[in-house]
């Protein structure tokens, strides 16, 4: 049987499209048997660590990576530096009840952003010279920001605004220490590089969590920047491409995007469904968007060659019909979303 580890093992960050939300839906296609996990873009790792917290990963390998420094280099700083990261996040948390919105801003202007252009922050190495303050610093800014954004301009420089928050709790000792256990586990590694590499070296026997930056909706739904660089239509095909190579070599895979006519379109060709692959849609709500009145439920999609654990319905929508998760997953995604 495998371990169940503790309730706090969850994400450390706040991620846009973080899939906390979504976990009722993508654990009906978790594989009941499967020797490596990987994920190509770790973002919050919301699936890893439901994996984790459920012992899934217990006599397991899992690779982790992302083509985001900032985001290795806190993951990798916390596993191996967890006191030192939780020091200076309490003495960040104290200057912020001191000072609030003014500390958010000298702390991303006046340090944040100038120790990371030491790094040399596009460089993938950045990963290996992150530093328990930069961590903490991160940590803070994500805690303390609008929405729980990672976004950087043109140079490369983290430039969110501070949010609304009258009480942010910026540091948690406790579960700071619950993700370095986490990514401290045997056969767990972390890795700055990009997807396509990831996912050209999974074949059979690894189960494959893509989590990628989503194809906007609209114009105003743009929120790719986790990167000076973006993530463009040319690297949602790029994507597909390494999916399909990925299910025809063996890999399972299990993919989540928005619903935009093109993701559709990709990922319901026929090359797609001869590589195995499916499309369900699942209701889910988006929370960032720069018009509140946009922000609401959408149809976002599932792209899988698992079996589903239960058989999905079809519901119509829109004049056509869209296979839809059943009704106990919906009740629990929405549980999923009161909670989060």
């Amino acid at each position: 049987m495998p371990q169940v580890h503790t309730a706090s093992a969850r994400p450390l960050l706040k991620w846009a499209g973080g899939k906390r939300q979504l976990l009722p839906a993508l654990r009906r296609y978790y594989p009941a048997d499967f020797d490596r996990y990987v994920e190509p873009f770790t973002g919050s790792g919301a699936v890893f660590f439901d994996l984790y917290a459920a012992g899934r990963l217990d006599g397991r390998t899992a690779r982790l990576a992302d083509v985001n420094p900032d985001l290795i280099g806190c993951y990798r700083t916390v596993r191996d530096e967890a006191d030192a990261v939780i020091a200076a996040l309490s003495a960040l948390e104290e200057e912020h009840r001191a000072r609030g919105d003014d500390c958010y801003y000298e702390v991303r202007d006046r340090r944040f952003n100038p120790a990371r252009v030491v790094l040399s922050p596009g460089d993938p190495a950045a990963a290996d010279r992150y530093t328990p303050d930069l961590a903490a610093m991160l940590i803070y800014l994500n805690r303390t920001g609008f929405n729980g954004l990672f976004r950087l301009n043109r140079r490369g420089e983290y430039n969110v605004p501070a949010g609304r928050y009258v009480n942010p709790h910026i540091c948690d000792a406790e579960h700071i220490r619950s993700v370095a256990r986490a990514m401290s586990l045997t056969g767990v590694t972390l890795e700055c590089i990009p997807f396509e590499q990831v996912l050209s070296e999974t074949g059979a026997g690894h189960f494959v969590y893509c989590d990628p930056p989503y194809a906007p909706l609209s114009r105003t739904a743009v929120f790719a920047h986790y990167t000076a660089g973006g993530f463009s239509d040319r690297d949602q095909t790029r994507l597909q491409e390494s999916v399909l190579n990925a299910a025809r070599r063996g890999a399972v895979l299990l993919l989540s995007n928005s619903s935009a006519p093109e993701i559709v379109s990709a990922y319901g060709s026929r090359q797609a469904r001869a590589a195995g692959l499916t499309l369900q849609y699942v209701p889910a709500r988006r929370a960032i968007n720069s018009r509140s009145t946009l922000r609401g439920p959408v149809d976002e999609l599932i792209v899988t060659n698992a079996r589903s654990a239960v058989a999905p319905k079809l519901r119509m929508a829109k004049g056509r019909l869209h296979p839809a998760v059943d009704s106990t997953s919906v009740v629990a995604a929405e549980a999923g979303r009161r909670r989060a």
